[in-house]
């Protein structure tokens, strides 16, 4: 046993004192990294340069919370993780701004319809701030579970009336928004006159008047294209603040216009989301910051594809979401077994974020498979030989990595290389591969740099470090009992401690230095 740990804590010492050594030129190949995103607006891959580096304004539509978070929910939420972790990770200042939407959005896109969240709070006879609070709450935890990092910023609509509604006046001013009724809206006609709607979504302008027309004169919008900027409450409505034009609720759109902005001001570097947003949402936030300051606030737009179950998207709206808890819990009937909240963020970053995902048990079995496999590699490079020279380029392996994420975040590539370097550590325990002891600590900081600090994936089963570390060394100080139970011949004794050790689903292995264990 004491063996055993001098090997460990020998590794351990020469990892720090290695990451000390290397530190600057780790710090330098990280600052050469050019990132390539993939930009909806032009609809091409362009390198990433911010409006005033090194600080990026990173802005990403969050969660209307009614509801518990979905797998919808997590695919924005871990794929903006990645940006967020990367853009640092290469020496970005960056504020991330993701919004809690707890006011305005409404059951139809049209402006019509019972706002989601009063909805929801007349149902269970709460407020709606209860709703709202509950449900953020569980959005929060579930994310935490998912190792997302919470954003710089986590502004809620609620909290911004004054500011929706000055940027309502101000396109009101510049001539772009009519008030009808006591309500305001985007004159859409009128803007398209002066800047192109439909630039970042394709939408046709054209076909959105023709299909229009008919419907002209049968409610209070000039055209019912025409999108909110201000709601008129009715009496019944419980969320309602004064404005200049009536008692009433902002119009789902403004909030992150004006949320935006505040934050990281009336240019700012990139916008996110779901690719669900595209249309309506994102179109109307870009038409809104035109109308309101002359100047599109958004350098890079980003969206993620969607989450679809036998070919159809995930959503609330459509009833055929699984929830991140049910995955936690396995308790749906759709699954087969529980998932880890690490299998579900593996299973979302082996796909492009661009690319549409669709759910099957099948894949996020194959997902815990590859995580296991990657997990127990990393376990494993201590243990490796050590040789004079080494048979693989470590250092060319660790720029394959960065050329991955580079390459608007290719998280599938990045895994691709991982999964080469488990197989180089697999070669080298059976000596088809040589590895250095500096290169044992660079295939360490490779993963811990990459698997652990940029993808986000943890070692669940050493979740809590303090307890995962004191039920370590309660498994050492039973196997230390065995082999000096096994020195004094007590056969029956040693046999005792592994075979119960081994139902309770321990896989324990002897070796020359003492002793090995992992649960099975």
């Amino acid at each position: 046993m004491k063996k055993f740990n001098n090997v460990r804590y020998k590794f351990v010492f020469l990892c720090f004192r290695n990451k000390i050594i290397n530190m600057s030129d780790s710090i330098e190949q990280q600052l050469e990294q050019q990132l390539v995103i993939y930009n909806t607006l032009t609809r091409k891959k362009e390198v990433f340069e911010p409006l005033h580096p090194p600080h990026v304004g990173l802005y990403v539509c969050g969660p209307t919370v009614y509801g518990d978070p979905h797998l919808g929910h997590a695919r924005p939420a871990i794929t903006f993780d990645l940006l967020f972790r990367y853009l640092k990770f290469i020496g970005y200042k960056v504020r991330y701004v993701r919004n809690i939407t707890d006011v305005g959005h409404l059951e139809n896109d049209a402006d019509e319809g019972e706002d989601k969240i009063e909805k929801k709070a007349r149902l269970e006879q709460l407020e709606p701030m209860e709703v709202a609070q509950y449900y953020t709450l569980r959005y929060h935890k579930a994310m935490e579970a998912l190792n997302v990092l919470p954003p710089s910023i986590e502004p809620r609509a609620s909290g911004h009336i004054i500011e929706q509604i000055e940027m309502a006046k101000a396109i009101l001013d510049n001539g772009f928004a009519y008030e009808s009724n006591g309500s305001v809206y985007f004159d859409l006609e009128k803007y398209n006159n002066y800047y192109p709607y439909g630039k970042l979504s394709g939408r046709n302008i054209e076909e959105l008047l023709e299909n229009s027309r008919q419907l002209e004169g049968q409610q209070e919008k000039r055209k019912s294209y025409d999108f909110a900027l201000w709601k008129k409450a009715t009496p019944e409505h419980i969320m309602k603040w004064p404005s200049p034009w009536s008692k009433g609720f902002p119009g789902w759109h403004l909030e992150c216009s004006a949320m935006s902005i505040k934050y990281l001001g009336k240019e700012f570097d990139i916008h996110g989301g779901g690719m669900d947003l595209l249309f309506p949402h994102h179109e109307c936030e870009m038409a809104q910051n035109m109308a309101a300051q002359g100047s599109p606030a958004v350098k890079y737009w980003m969206h993620n594809n969607m989450i679809t179950i036998n070919g159809q998207k995930m959503g609330k709206s459509l009833g055929n979401f699984i929830t991140l808890e049910e995955f936690f819990t396995g308790n749906h009937p759709s699954l087969e077994q529980p998932y880890s909240p690490m299998t579900i963020r593996f299973f979302i970053l082996q796909s492009h974020y661009r690319s549409t995902l669709d759910f099957s048990n099948e894949a996020l079995q194959a997902s815990a498979k590859g995580l296991k496999r990657l997990l127990e590699a990393y376990d494993a490079i201590e243990k490796i030989p050590e040789s004079d020279t080494s048979t693989v380029d470590f250092k060319t392996l660790r720029q394959q990595c960065f050329d991955a994420l580079n390459d608007d975040l290719n998280s599938p590539i990045l895994i691709a290389h991982l999964f080469e370097a488990a197989r180089i550590i697999n070669a080298a325990l059976s000596n088809t591969e040589k590895v250095t002891a500096e290169d044992k600590i660079e295939l360490k900081n490779l993963f811990d740099d990459f698997l652990f600090a940029i993808l986000g994936i943890k070692d669940e089963d050493k979740n809590n470090d303090l307890r995962y570390e004191t039920f370590a060394k309660a498994i050492d100080i039973l196997l230390t009992i065995r082999q000096e139970a096994k020195q004094r011949k007590d056969w029956a004794m040693a046999d005792r401690i592994r075979n119960e050790l081994i139902a309770l689903g321990f896989e324990i292995k002897d070796t020359k230095d003492g002793f090995e264990w992992k649960l099975k």
